[in-house]
Parts: C-alpha cells; structure tokens; sequence
C-alpha cells in the first residue's frame, strides 16, 4: 500500500491536475442584438456627449459614473447613476464604484438561458447591452515620473472587470474601448434598427481582449522594473501592423510587422511594399543617420545591406577628383543632403547595390534624381518636397520602397528579441558618440584636428550600427571601407582596408580615363573600375570585361597602384572593441591612417600605443565598445 501511495503522489506532483474546464452555457442564437441599455464610463470624453445624444434618440437608458455622468448632463441628457442602479454608493476613494452583481451580471448574463432570466429577475438585474469605457492612465503616470504609490493608485480595476464581461459575453453584448470606434457602431445600429451585429462585437471584444493584455503587459513590466532580479514575469504585448511577403527567406511564410502596444511604428509606409530584410536595413539606417546629424550637426546619409552599412557619410563637399569618380558634373551644386548620399553611396558602390538608403534631413529634388539612378530598395528620410516623392514614387516601376520616419519615436529602454524559443532582454545601446568621446588621447600625436574628430565620429557612429566584430575607415566624412561581422580583428582590418584601397584607387588616372563604349549602364561600369582595380580576371572574364570599351586599356600594374597608395593620408579608423594586438595597427599603416579610436582596455593596450606611436599616429581610447549582433 505505502509503494501505491508513493506512486501515486509522485504522479501528482509531476504532472499536476488541470483546472476544471468549463461547458459553454447556452443561450439564445441571434446576430443582431438591439441595444436599450449602456454602461458609459470614460476619461478620454472626446465625442462621447454627441454619440449619447444618438443613443438617447433612440430611447436607450444611459447609466454612468462621476464626470461622465455630470458632462451627459450637462448637455440635458438623462442618465442614471450606477449607485443609485445598484443601490450601493461608491465607496474607498472611488476604488469601488462598479464591481457589483447588478452591474456584471446586467453583462455576463446570457440572453435566452431560462436558468440567467430567471435569476436576473430574481436579482432585479437589468440587461446591459453596451458597455463604453476608458481605462486609468497607468502608463502615462508611469512616463510623468509619478511616485510609485501614485503609480498603483492608477491601476483601474473595475474598467477592466467591466471590459471582460462585456468582451466575454459579446454573443450578446457590445464592449467599446475608444472614441474612434463611436461612428462605426453608430452606422451599424443605423443599418440595423439600433442593433449591433455578431460580427461587429467579436472584432470589437477581440480589441477589448488586447488592450487588457496591453494593459496588464504594462503593469507587469512596471513591477518588474521595480523588481528586477525579483520579477516573476515580463509581459509583452504586440499589435499586427502589416503583413510581409515572407521573413528572411522566401520559404519563410508567415511573416509580419508588429507594434509594441500603445505605440505606432518608426515610421509610415509612403510607397512600395517593405520586406523583412528591407526593415531591418532601414530602422538600422535611420537609426545611424539620425545619430550622425546629432553628433556632427551635419546632414547624414546610409547604405545599407543586409544590416550592416556599405557606406555612411556626412555632407562634406567634394574635391575635384571625387567628382570624376562619383560621376558627378562639377558645375552643379549640391545639397547637403544630395552631398551626403552620393559620399555613402560612393564609399562602396558594389556593395551598395540593391541598398536601402537613409538621409537625415529632407530630402529634396536633386537628392531624388541621383538616387533614381541608382539600383536600390527603399529609402527612409523625414520627409520629402512634393517634387522628390514623385520621382521616388517612379523608381521600380512604382515599387521603390519610401519611408517617412517618425521624429519624435520613443523606441523604449529596453529590447527583446527571441532566437529559438528563447527571448534575450537588454537596455537598448543609448550612448551617444561625441567629440568629447575623443579626449583621451593616449600617444605622443595628441593633436587631432576639427576634420579627424569628425571622422573619428563618422567611424566610431557607423560601427554601433554594424555586425561585429567591425572596422571602419572614415575620410573628408565618409566611410571608405567597413570590415563587418568577423571573428578575428585583423580580418576586419584587413577586410576594410581592402576596400579602402578600392576606393581611393578609383581616383588613379587610368581608372578614370577608362574609354567605356556608350551605352554601358551606370552600375556597370562601377563593376568593371572595380574589377580592373583588382586585376585577377580569368580569360573568360577578362575577355567579356574588355568588350565594354572602345579599346583595350592598358594594364593597372601592382607597381603603379603601390605607389599610387602612397600619396593616401590623414585617414581615420575605428574598432568596435580593443586591439588586441599590434597587427591591426600595423596593416592600418600601409593606407594612410593617422587617426585612431578604440575603446582600450587589452593587456596589450602598451604594445598598440607604441605601434601608434612608430607610425606617427594620434590613437584615443573611447572607453566605449560598441559590438552589435
């Protein structure tokens, strides 16, 4: 016996009882249910008088409370208080006005139960067949700085007793949560003799559901920051934006964009339809440029490709070389934001194919038109002039992407992300790069100049925005090379010099004086500089390269481009973590960097100054890493 009872207490104990699952009561079947009583409680008060004036012309009894009830009146309109309906006065400060059975079970009880009709008469429970509410503003007494007493005293208890018994009993009953759902209910009632449809109390309790989930969601996260290490629960509410074709990958159906409850998005959907990966490019762009333009007072720019930047730029006027290689007409002149685009798109015109682009400050006419020749996704800006968005909105045949982003966004302390079932929590990256950011310089070089600073910024704001491990070079403003999303520093390093040499040898006569035939589309020919740069053709290539000029050009010898490479100075670079070697410094030597900013913090913190040091460079120690994945 005592083996069987220990058997069966183990089973209990591992797998405990579920709790009593309840029948459904049945009640009558009806769609349309004619509405003759409401229940109307609100803070937000915005058209309430004017929808009750319409309930009350169809004779429909209006119950109410406090400053409701007095704004009804107020206008000659009869309402009954709901003390003097239950017959029990508000009481405890107001805690308890409604949680009474006259008022619940004038919501739960189901309409054509004979056992509810019954009881409800016995109880001298009338029906109650519209409830329309506002809840207490927890959350913006939260934001107010309030003190934590006052914050719970603005927990609402009976709105959201109320809103669930409306919402459950919606076979029935109609639950209103907001003033900007008064004129649907009001044209359905008039197409419906004064009655509400099934169809229209199920969406409407489904929002009544949510905005207590969001409700609660917000509560809980309250106590838990209260709390933190003590926190039973983290409660997260989201609202369906809009739907995505699919996620990363096509065989990724089921995907879309959400919102965290009592929020909008970062920005609104002005053209074309964005992608998972398109999204992901553009909060992290706008992100950066906004952040540039705080820092340098500059107009910024972004390309971005899958998450990371392939160039980012301020508006820093170009020199007359940059304007043969960026293919741009010397005598027109530009706007900051149009100078700001073509820098980050130039920066690394192969990988900026396909991009999606953010600009920090309006976006004109002649920013469009160079950026309508460009093969890209999407942009995100604050705005456009009338003329710009109807270039844009002609770009892809009507499908390029335009995003207006939100200035005044609040994103929220913190973060959360789920990877495989598990849901990673953070405070958000707020720091803010800035010149004082730079002051710790740490080699014998202490000088670094208004134009490093600035580049040192540049690099630094760009690097927080790409998948670490990142480098980045910086010069005249804009990135020349990003080395992203490697294990090894050197690699980076390495990574974005290759690319900095990219860049700067584009400016070499023979690349410039390359004889295109007509007709060579513009990203093909940035294609071809590139690969004549590089040199390593097959037969193959080499054979289909040279077949897109008027003749052969002469070979861009390794000799040439060395000594080409030489006359590069004044270049900036920046680590999102320390160096924890020489290496790195070493390499950054052969393409012109004097400037350098790492946060420092390597046992071999010694051994990077004195490489800096041999080189003439001016090295700082931010003391800020900035990894991001």
């Amino acid at each position: 016996f005592f083996s069987w009872f220990l058997l069966i207490f183990e089973k209990i104990h591992r797998f405990p009882t579920m709790a009593n699952i309840l029948d459904a009561v049945e009640g009558s079947q009806q769609d349309i249910v004619p509405i003759t009583r409401a229940l109307i409680s609100v803070s937000d008060k915005t058209g309430i008088v004017d929808f009750c004036k319409y309930l009350a012309s169809l004779n429909v009894e209006l119950l109410s409370t406090g400053g409701t009830a007095k704004a009804l009146r107020d206008v000659g309109l009869t309402v009954k208080d709901v003390s003097e309906y239950t017959g029990a006065p508000e009481c405890l400060d107001g805690r308890v006005k409604t949680l009474h059975p006259k008022v619940h079970g004038g919501l739960l009880g189901v309409r054509g139960n004979p056992t509810h009709e019954s009881q409800m008469k016995d109880l001298g429970i009338d029906k109650i067949d519209l409830t329309i509410l506002n809840l207490y503003p927890f959350e913006a007494t939260v934001k107010s700085g309030a003190s934590f007493d006052q914050c719970i005293e603005n927990i609402d208890i009976g709105g959201p007793s109320m809103l669930r018994s409306t919402a459950k009993n919606h076979a029935f009953t109609t639950i209103v949560t907001s003033p900007t759902q008064y004129t649907e209910l009001e044209q359905e009632m008039k197409k419906n003799n004064g009655g509400t449809t099934l169809g229209l109390r199920k969406r409407f309790a489904a929002k009544a559901f949510a905005l207590t989930a969001s409700y609660d969601s917000a509560i809980s996260t309250y106590f838990a920051s209260q709390m933190e290490a003590d926190a039973p629960s983290v409660v997260k509410v989201y609202n369906p934006e809009f739907s995505l074709k699919y996620g990363c990958n096509p065989h990724q159906k089921s995907a879309q964009i959400l919102s965290r409850a009592g929020t909008k998005l970062p920005f609104e959907v002005l053209n074309g339809k964005p992608g998972y990966i398109n999204l992901l490019d553009a909060t992290n762009a706008w992100q950066l440029v906004a952040e540039l333009k705080l820092a340098t007072g500059l107009t910024a720019a972004a390309s971005f490709k899958h998450v990371s930047p392939a160039g980012a730029a301020v508006a820093v006027p170009l020199q007359d070389v940059e304007y043969a290689a960026y293919e741009v007409k010397k005598d027109e002149t530009l706007t900051p934001s149009a100078l700001a685009y073509l820098r980050a798109r130039n920066a690394d015109p192969m990988c900026s194919f396909g991009d999606f682009c953010a600009i920090s400050d309006i976006v004109d006419e002649q920013t469009a038109r160079y950026l309508k020749k460009e093969v890209s996704d999407g942009i995100v800006a604050p705005g456009y002039t009338g003329e710009a968005l109807e270039i844009l909105k002609s770009k892809k045949g009507g499908k390029f992407i335009i995003l207006q982003a939100t200035l005044d966004y609040d994103a929220g302390e913190v973060e959360y992300r789920e990877v495989y079932g598990m849901t990673f929590m953070q405070t958000r990256n707020e720091v803010k790069i800035s010149k004082a950011d730079m002051e710790n310089v740490v080699t014998a070089k202490r000088d670094l100049g208004e134009d490093a600073l600035r580049d040192l910024m540049v690099a630094s704001i760009c690097l927080k925005y790409t998948q670490s491990n990142s480098v980045g070079f910086a010069k005249d403003g804009m990135m020349v090379g990003v080395g992203a999303g490697q294990q090894s520093r050197v690699d980076c390093v390495k990574l974005a010099g290759r690319k900095v040499c990219t860049w700067y040898l584009r400016q070499h006569p023979k690349v410039l004086s390359l004889p295109f035939k007509e007709g060579i589309k513009r990203q093909d020919r940035v294609n071809a500089r590139v690969r004549y740069i590089e040199g390593d053709f097959t037969e193959e290539e080499k054979t289909r390269w040279e077949a897109q000029f008027t003749e052969v050009p002469p070979v861009l010898t390794d000799e040439e481009k060395t000594e080409f490479l030489k006359q590069s100075s004044g270049i900036s670079i920046s680590s999102d973590a320390f160096f924890p070697f020489r290496d790195s410094i070493d390499h950054a030597s052969k393409l012109g960097v004097t400037y350098v900013a790492q946060p420092g913090g390597s046992v071999q913190d010694a051994q990077v100054t004195e490489a800096c040091n041999e080189y003439g460079m001016a090295m700082c120690f931010t003391g800020i890493r900035l990894f991001h994945h």
